[in-house]
């Protein structure tokens, strides 16, 4: 069989992979890393299997409010695993090197940073925070400590992303003057699991959150409510704009602009349907556009440049050059590089979460990064709930509307 560049770059891409995976698998079973996994719901669970197919770890600890998830989180845990509803109880034992954080958004920095104080090692989904002052104060605190901290925005260690910064870099697509990325997904609200609330700590739940009643929705689909999240633009585009910023080596936007509305799901806080428009130095501009009433494309990127467009997801990586004619009945050329996505780089991300423990050196996905993804995601947050436009003074880390 002929190999042409397309097929010689995806079969290299699954190759780097799966390198790497062999490699951890050569560690053996010494100086494991003993995990305590506190919020152990959808996403604490997925993360938790995937730990389990690294060598070099073990699950011994898990923490959760609400009982019949903490008792799915011990099935998949180590035997043996203790079983907290405090999670202070895990950053208390000496014995535990590393935590994983899966819970709600607006409890993100305080177990961090007291997982941190506690000279525990961190695996913290996105956003990282609830407000941007949040964030600040965790890049103060984490990069002033001796803690490996590690966000999921699991992108930067997914080969086929990786590709498309070196891409990027080597300024095949020319001047980039538009970024649009998208996310949708299909949700519905008003009918939940039944919820045993005598096996739920509810006010625990809550934390720092405004005292309120126990309510399904807040508390199965909590990131559609400000007090918990802060709706699709925290918790999907917040991955999106990680990658621009990545890509673009750029921090933060000028100014951003926000429409959003529910058309559909009137339960929520959040809206279900959104468009962000993003203006950033290095004179390109991002929008976003979000809806949970259609899952049709899921969620992905496009970087217009005036010599090619190159358009990433999480299944596959296509670079187009702008002079190459169009396909016969289509406004697309063929594609000059194009790969497929091997695996789930979530594992890959974990798996560069351990290897930083054992050697000290930064994650791919360190708390200032994290921080930055997720102020540009509150100041879009910022500017729909303001109803207008707003700025980001750099200078004095404040907001100008």
């Amino acid at each position: 069989m002929s190999c042409t560049r397309r097929t010689f770059l995806t079969t290299a891409s699954g190759l780097v992979i799966g390198a790497r995976l062999a490699s951890a698998s050569a560690q053996g079973s010494n100086d494991r890393i003993r995990i305590g996994v506190i919020g152990t719901g959808g996403r604490a669970s997925g993360l938790m299997s995937l730990l389990k197919r690294l060598p070099g770890n073990e699950m011994v600890a898990v923490c959760d409010v609400y009982e019949p998830r903490l008792l799915q989180a011990a099935q998949i845990a180590a035997a043996g695993a203790t079983k907290v509803t405090d999670y202070r109880r895990i950053l208390d034992d000496k014995q535990i090197d590393a935590v994983v954080i899966g819970t709600p958004d607006h409890w993100h920095k305080a177990i961090t940073l007291e997982a941190v104080a506690a000279g525990k090692d961190v695996y913290v989904e996105k956003p990282v925070s609830h407000t941007i002052a949040e964030g600040a104060e965790m890049v103060k605190t984490i990069e002033s400590s001796k803690q490996i901290v590690q966000t999921g925005t699991q992108q930067r260690s997914w080969d086929h992303w990786v590709l498309g910064k070196q891409i990027i870099d080597s300024g095949r697509l020319g001047q980039i003057t538009f970024v649009h990325t998208y996310w949708y997904q299909h949700a519905t609200a008003g009918t939940y699991p039944p919820v045993s609330l005598d096996k739920l700590d509810w006010k625990r739940w809550l934390g720092a959150a405004p005292d309120q009643p126990f309510r399904p929705e807040r508390f199965y689909q909590w990131r559609h409510f400000w007090d918990f999240g802060g709706g699709g633009v925290t918790d999907l585009m917040t991955h999106w704009i990680d990658v621009v910023h990545w890509y673009m080596d750029v921090e933060a936007p000028l100014s951003a602009d926000a429409t959003g509305h529910n058309y559909n799901i009137t339960l929520w806080e959040a809206p279900d349907t959104v468009n962000v428009t993003l203006e950033f130095p290095k004179n390109f501009m991002a929008a976003y556009l979000g809806t949970y009433v259609s899952k049709v494309d899921d969620g992905g990127l496009e970087f217009r440049g005036e010599r090619g467009t190159l358009k990433i997801d999480r299944n596959r990586l296509a670079f187009y050059r702008d002079d190459a004619a169009y396909a016969a009945g289509t406004y697309l050329p063929e594609p000059e590089i194009y790969v497929r996505s091997s695996g789930d780089g979530t594992l890959t991300h974990l798996q560069n979460w351990l290897e930083c423990i054992k050697s000290r050196k930064a994650p791919n996905a360190h708390i200032r990064v994290a921080h930055q993804a997720a102020r540009t995601s509150h100041l879009a947050n910022a500017a729909l709930r303001a109803g207008h436009r707003i700025r980001w003074n750099p200078a004095s880390e404040s907001i100008e509307s």
